[in-house]
This record gives C-alpha cells, structure tokens and sequence, in this order.
C-alpha cells in the first residue's frame, strides 16, 4: 500500500525545499525526497561554500593594503585546513536550520533516489532496504544540475577538477588554470588571485561573462589584471596533457590561429553545467513518463512550470535556462500556487543576476545593447563609484552603476552594478522594473549617507 501524498518533490535545493514549505503552507500534505544533504547543489557544492571561501580571500586581500590604512599586519596567512572546517560549520549548521524547517511545516523527508513511476506515484529507493512507493496528486522535479564537461582529451588526468573538487580541496594549487571565462570561473578567478595565486583563464568566447554588460567584463579583465591573471578570449582547448617532470599540467589551445600553452600545477574546467536526471526515470516507469518532453538533457516545462505530463513539474536548473537559486525558488512557489488554483503572482521574467567577484557584479533586466537589438529606445545613465565617500574610503576598486531606462517613459528597463555590495543592491532595481517606476520615482528616495547605495539616487539623478 503506497503512502498518500498530495504532493511529492524530488530534489531538496533551494528550488525543492522551499517549494515543499510552500505546499505545507497551503495545506498539503507534503513529501520530500533526496539522495544527498539537504540544501542541494547551492548549499553544499555551489553558492555557499563559494561564498564562503570568497569571504576570507577578500578579507586577505584586503589586509594586504593594511599599511596604506594605517593598519600594520604581519605575515598574515591562510590556512586552508581551517578555511575548510569554516566552510563545514557554515554547510552544517545551514542544513540544520533546512531540516528544522521541514519539521517544523510538517514535511516527511525521504532519503533516496527518487522514480517517477507514472503520473501519480514516486518509487524512493534508499542507499539500504527495499524502495518505498508514494501515491502523490502532484509531482515537482527539482533535481537541479552537475558540472558539464566537455570531451577534452587529458580532462580524467589527476590535477584537473571540476568545481565540486576545487571546494574540496584542502590546499591550493600553486598556479591555476581556468577553463570556462563565466560566473564560475571569475568567482574562482577571484578566489585565487585575492590569495596571491597566479592564474590563467582560457575562455572560447570573445570575453569573459560573455552574457553580461561588456563594460562589465572589461572592468574585471583590468582588474584581474593587476592580480596576476592571464586572461586569453577567443581561445580553443585542445588537449591537457602532463608536463615532463610529471608534476605539473599543460593546456594546449589555439588563439588566434596560433597554438599556446600555458603550464600550471592544477586545471579547473568551469565550462558550465547540465541538467541532472540520473534515476528520475527507468525501465520501471510508464510510457507516458518515459515520453516526457525533454530536449538536449533539459526537461521541458510551460509557463506554469508543468511538463507534458499533467500534474507533473520540474523547476530550476533541471529545465535549463537560468541557473540561479533564487530563480529555482520563485519557480517552485509559481508551481505550487498553481497546483493550488491560484494566481502566480511573482514575475519569473525579472531575475537579478550576481557575480561575487571584487568588486561585486549585480545585474537585472536588459543591456543598452539588449535594448538595441530589440528596437526599444532607451536612455543610459552612468554613475561611476570612484565619486562614492563610501568607495572611497574603504579603497574598493574601480566600479560603476549604469541604469537603462526608456526613452519616452523614462520607465527603468535594466540596471548593471560593479561595485561593492552590488548583488545586495540589484534588488532595489529589481522591484523598479517589477513595478513600473521611472527615473523621477526612484530620485524621490532619500539613501542614507555615507553608503554604497546612494549611488543609485546618483545614477537615476544624472
């Protein structure tokens, strides 16, 4: 007899977990199945333990211009071995309050590979026993992604890892090398150089964040710069192979026609990631599930997060598309306020995007060269952070605030932010463009002073 559910989840991120809260909070009866820890790829092998590590480089980075500040510090240092234990309390106690979470709304969590037999039952099959059959009114799949790996030859030798393994790591390479110029490489760009490694990135595109703001990606190219970092665009991998001593790793690629090496004691490969799917459906399942809609891995999904199968949804990196946390989460709530009838009222179109290199990279809505290409007249504010006293004084590096606003309605379309404390100030310009405000309507705000974030009222005073 199969335990009876009105909704099953599969996945425990921040996409499956929150949205197994939202279901409890419309009065389901709610199950929750996972075959790892709590909290999914963003708590235990992505955002968190980035963030994490990111926190104590910059905090040594910053020591490094002590003297200039009229701090003295003497060989300051990082012990990894302790930054690693750092990351590990913050990963526990994170998965604590998850857990916590889930009792507290009365949510039964199942550890296991979740099936999907058919429309309305989930096979759950545990690391030990036999598998558990759940009988559900609704099915949410949110099993999210892993890292995606492109076939270069000399990718399975030791030495070369993707982001799962460099978080790992309890030392650090002496030099590294990048494969893959996006968020995951410059957050990892950032890491090293902020520690005083040299690295070197090689990037297939023609720059760095090549889906953001150019002006953003030439910034940081400067800044990486000055930081001991070799940064190649437009460049092939062609193969990585072990260097004569045996100690060390050659990349070979070709930029611009031309073959280069660069040589380094480790290799991330950071070239994105794919949709997991691995056990959500087998031979056991029906015809109609096996049929499911999905195209290159991704399951496809409408605009209310449903599958080709009724009563069936999948949410967050699963479905491809933007792979953010946040855009996972409003996702999950959108499909369990429709599982419950109810109007979806969050605007899944409008998802800020952050990048916490140093300085910090927050972005929403679309480009001046977006805007372009769509025939929409826009207008461009820019307001450079170097005029900020809080900039300033607490030496940040070179940044800017650039706000895109329609020309006739003077409506804010998008903003882009290289600053410090961007990615917690995109929002402001999130809920502007949510809510239709202008220019004027935002310049009637009164920001405290000094702050980071009055240079928003500059950018949309100018």
């Amino acid at each position: 007899m199969a335990d009876r559910w009105n909704l099953v989840v599969i996945g425990a991120g921040p996409g499956g977990y929150e949205a197994a809260v939202e279901g409890a909070k419309k009065g389901m009866k709610v199950a929750l199945v996972e075959n790892r820890e709590l909290g999914g790829t963003c708590l235990n092998r992505g955002c968190i333990p980035t963030k994490t590590i990111l926190h104590t480089a910059e905090l040594y980075h910053e020591l490094q211009a002590g003297p200039s500040i009229g701090l003295r510090t003497e060989q300051a240092a990082v012990d990894m071995d302790l930054v690693q234990k750092r990351k590990e309390e913050v990963l526990k106690q994170l998965r604590a309050g998850i857990a916590a979470l889930m009792k507290t709304n009365k949510i039964t969590v199942y550890d296991g590979t979740g099936t999907i037999v058919d429309r309305c039952h989930v096979s759950v099959r545990p690391e030990s026993g036999g598998p558990v059959l759940l009988e559900t009114d609704h099915i949410l799949i949110a099993t999210g992604s892993v890292p995606a790996c492109p076939p270069i030859p000399g990718a399975d030798l030791p030495g070369v890892v993707t982001s799962d393994g460099l978080l790992d790591k309890k030392d650090m390479f002496g030099h590294l090398i990048i494969i893959g110029g996006g968020v995951i490489g410059m957050e990892f760009a950032s890491i090293y150089s902020s520690l005083g490694h040299p690295v070197t990135i090689i990037e297939a595109l023609d720059r760095i964040l090549p889906g953001m703001d150019k002006e953003i990606a030439q910034n940081l190219k400067m800044i990486l710069k000055k930081r001991d970092t070799d940064i190649h665009t437009g460049a092939r991998v062609e193969e990585i192979l072990r260097d004569e001593d045996g100690k060390g790793l050659i990349c070979r690629f070709v930029e611009k026609d031309k073959v280069c090496e660069a040589r380094a004691d480790g290799i991330l490969i950071a070239t994105g990631r794919r949709a997991y799917t691995g056990g959500l459906i087998s031979e056991e399942s029906s015809q109609e599930i096996r049929d499911m809609a999905m195209e290159r891995g991704r399951i496809v999904t409408d605009g209310n997060q449903e599958t080709s199968v009724p009563g069936i949804y999948a949410i967050g990196d699963v479905t491809g598309g933007v792979q953010l946390a946040h855009a996972a989460t409003a996702q999950g709530r959108s499909a369990v306020a429709h599982m419950a009838g109810e109007e979806v009222s969050i605007r899944l179109d409008i998802v800020p995007s952050c990048v916490y290199t140093s300085p910090e990279i927050g972005c929403v809505g679309i480009t001046a060269d977006e805007a372009k290409e769509k025939g929409i007249s826009v207008i461009t504010r820019k307001y450079l952070m170097s005029a900020n006293g809080k900039s300033l004084l607490s030496q940040q590096e070179r940044g800017f605030i650039k706000v895109v606003a329609d020309s006739e309605t003077q409506c804010i379309l998008g903003a882009q932010m290289m600053c410090a404390r961007a990615t917690d100030m995109i929002s402001q310009f999130a809920a502007a463009i949510v809510n239709g405000l202008t220019l004027e309507d935002m310049a009637k705000v009164i920001f405290p002073h000094p702050t980071f974030s009055e240079g928003i009222l500059e950018a949309v005073r100018l």
